[in-house]
């Protein structure tokens, strides 16, 4: 089951259920966000798939069309932006430490000494999969925004005039909603574009934090259920309506270091973190950059993340953005 959060014509919010093939979307009569159906499902002991395969629908609307008009939202949001987290982790995909070392070798010559980078990736490798019961080797974490930084699929992700780059990072995103008595429950999984500035993180890696509170887009679908182990597609970058650059995607535990529920103990063993009625995207990590293929990203370009186990594309511009002006004043 996969769905998808969208405006009609008129500007109400609704849920649609994504019909086999894809062209159509079936919306549900009675409920206008996925954080609403979650909560439900929750109160009610009962499963996400569950909660939606009993509610009534109404007809279908051409997926098409709500593409074009631009009425599609993220597939998770809160009514409470700021009650969204953003966070991730890197360095848990097979390829992902030689895509970090790339970019330290541009940054700092072919001979520097092994990066720490490549260190903790190593690390993934021998310890990021434990046995049931058994907690792995600690993965690479970040903070990287709130819900207000999350944009819609087909909307721009904004580059600050500030920033050096802006770089897809594409990814799977783990979705979550912190239960009443402060369990998270996993929704389910999205494409998501981590978006972030590669060049000011290669200057040196305490610039991570710096690097990665830019904007992000997530969906357009929810895939409920469980995350393939082997999900493939395409990542390209387009110029003026023609690649300028592909790559392939290789997600799921197959091709990762660690295992999705090594990475969840991680996120959610801090207390600050399982408050209540509050939503988590949590960025699983990126297979392949871009930019440690030679590629030079400039505002314009469109980002596209085509990986058929979750529907639609996930396709975003970036754009340049000038500063906004602010003045800290004593008090």
């Amino acid at each position: 089951m996969r769905l998808v959060q969208f405006k009609s014509r008129t500007g109400e919010r609704k849920v649609g259920v994504a019909a086999p093939g894809g062209a159509s979307l079936s919306p549900l009569t009675r409920s206008t966000s996925v954080y609403e159906l979650a909560t439900r499902a929750i109160e009610a002991g009962q499963s996400l798939a569950a909660i939606v395969d009993a509610e009534p629908r109404d007809g279908h609307a051409s997926y098409d069309e709500i593409i074009a008009e631009g009425r599609l939202l993220p597939a998770l949001d809160h009514p409470e932006p700021n009650r969204f987290w953003i966070t991730g982790t890197g360095l848990t995909h097979i390829g992902s430490a030689d895509a970090r070392d790339k970019m330290h070798e541009i940054a700092h010559g072919a001979d520097a000494e092994m990066t720490d980078s490549m260190k903790i990736f190593r690390m993934g490798l021998e310890g990021g999969k434990p046995a049931e019961g058994e907690v792995g080797v600690q993965p690479e974490w970040f903070f990287k925004g709130l819900g207000t930084s999350v944009v819609a699929p087909e909307a721009d992700l904004p580059m600050p005039a500030f920033a050096l780059a802006g770089g897809e990072e594409a990814e799977i995103v783990g979705l979550y909603l912190i239960g009443p008595d402060g369990n998270p429950w996993r929704l389910g999984f999205a494409l998501g574009n981590e978006f972030s500035d590669q060049v000011t993180e290669a200057l040196n890696y305490l610039y991570l934090a710096h690097s990665k509170l830019r904007a992000c887009s997530i969906g357009p679908e929810l895939l409920v259920g469980d995350l393939p182990e082997d999900t493939r597609g395409t990542i390209r970058v387009i110029r003026d309506g023609a690649p300028i650059w592909e790559g392939e995607f290789l997600s799921g535990e197959k091709n990762m270091s660690h295992s999705v529920r090594n990475l969840e103990h991680y996120h959610f063993r801090y207390d600050i973190f399982r408050r209540p009625g509050d939503l988590h995207a949590y960025f699983f990590g990126a297979p392949l950059l871009s930019c440690a293929n030679g590629v030079t990203t400039q505002s314009g370009d469109q980002f596209e993340i085509d990986v058929p186990d979750f529907g639609r594309p996930l396709r975003n511009r970036m754009v340049a953005v000038p500063d906004k002006t602010f003045v800290v004043r004593p008090l």
